[in-house]
């Protein structure tokens, strides 16, 4: 049996802002029919999830196939799939880890089927039981943005009870999850974001001590004094770029920066500024990028941590979901743009 597999492509390398034009949507026939002992799986896409950490995957410049780095630094190839992490169902299956009919969530695509190659051990995979939480979850809060929400926090900035944190781009899928976990530990936590609405879910719906939209205050320096009187002492960026120099004028000694994006300078190489050098030596703070990929070992941990909070609502799950693989493009695109709160993943097929 064959199926038409659509799927979402770029049309060429994109070096600057995305726009919809820059995408296109193809199809191809897929075989549903596995062999035996094979180890591969066709899954039917359910969940997409939607990053801004795509955007360095389509440059020209992007790592090769052939070079060593992470998955998700990988160069994506015009007319290709693109491969993206989210969740689907089984519905065909030469492994025996799997079943026809099993939920599953692991790096799957842009796209309504995706054959999935690997060993019992090795396929990028794992069943999931969504009888008591949204399956939308493990895409966002219980996927790969908690998880690096939990690491970068725990791991990177090494927090102490009563201790100050300052969470830019706080609305999105991961800065939303850190500053939650944050309140949660003990800490004030203070966030920014581009529109009143999102500094109102900050404050109302997250728990934030304080928030403020970034695009309303002339001096970023002096607005982060103004919430921080007694200096910062852990910031977690997600921005880069101004946002990043200014909160480093306003570090404590020893402070701890969780380097997690910059989505500031993903589309534009002209707003790369560096903070000062000197408050970095005198003030002795640590600046760390990391990826997801390092706290692997910890995510069964996180899952079930994360669970527990969602369950005794301690903890919110944002998410904003778009409809149809059509929509795959605009959404993207409306990363840039500011337009999500919370998790922008897109829903594909019902489940």
């Amino acid at each position: 049996m064959e199926v038409t597999n659509r799927y979402v492509a770029i049309k060429h390398h994109i070096n600057g802002s995305p726009k919809e034009s820059d995408f296109e949507l193809k199809s191809v026939s897929l075989s549903l029919s596995i062999e035996a002992g094979s180890n591969d799986v066709i899954v039917k896409n359910i969940y997409v999830s939607i990053d801004p950490y795509q955007i360095n995957r389509m440059k020209d410049h992007s790592p090769s196939q052939t070079e060593k780095v992470a998955v998700s630094a990988l160069g994506i190839l015009p007319g290709k799939a693109i491969d993206a992490y989210g969740v689907g169902r089984i519905v065909e299956s030469g492994n025996p880890e799997f079943e026809k009919g099993d939920l599953v969530v692991g790096f799957i695509g842009w796209e309504e089927y995706s054959l999935v190659r690997g060993g019992a051990t090795d396929c990028a995979l794992r069943k999931i039981d969504t009888s008591e939480l949204p399956l939308s979850n493990h895409v966002g809060i219980l996927g790969l943005g908690g998880l690096t929400a939990y690491g970068g926090f725990f791991d990177v900035c090494k927090p102490k009870k009563g201790e100050t944190l300052f969470v830019s781009a706080a609305s999105g899928s991961v800065g939303s999850i850190v500053g939650q976990l944050a309140k949660l530990f003990g800490c004030y936590v203070v966030g920014c974001a581009g529109t009143k609405e999102k500094v109102d879910v900050l404050k109302d719906k997250l728990g934030f001590d304080a928030a403020f939209n970034y695009k309303e205050e002339p001096d970023l320096k002096s607005a982060l004094k103004r919430y921080f009187p007694d200096g910062i002492d852990m910031y977690f960026d997600n921005v880069g770029g101004e946002m990043l120099a200014a909160a480093v004028d306003n570090m404590n000694f020893f402070g701890r920066i969780a380097v997690c994006g910059v989505i500031s300078e993903y589309t534009d190489a002209e707003k790369r500024r560096g903070p000062s050098m000197i408050n970095v030596v005198y003030k002795r703070l640590t600046i760390q990028g990391f990826l997801s990929v390092e706290y692997m070992h910890q995510f069964a941990d996180y899952i079930s941590i994360a669970s527990d909070y969602l369950r005794n609502g301690k903890i919110h799950a944002l998410e904003d979901i778009s409809h149809g693989i059509e929509s795959i493009p605009s959404a993207f695109v409306g990363l840039f743009n500011g337009d999500n709160i919370g998790k922008k993943m897109v829903q594909i097929a019902d489940m």
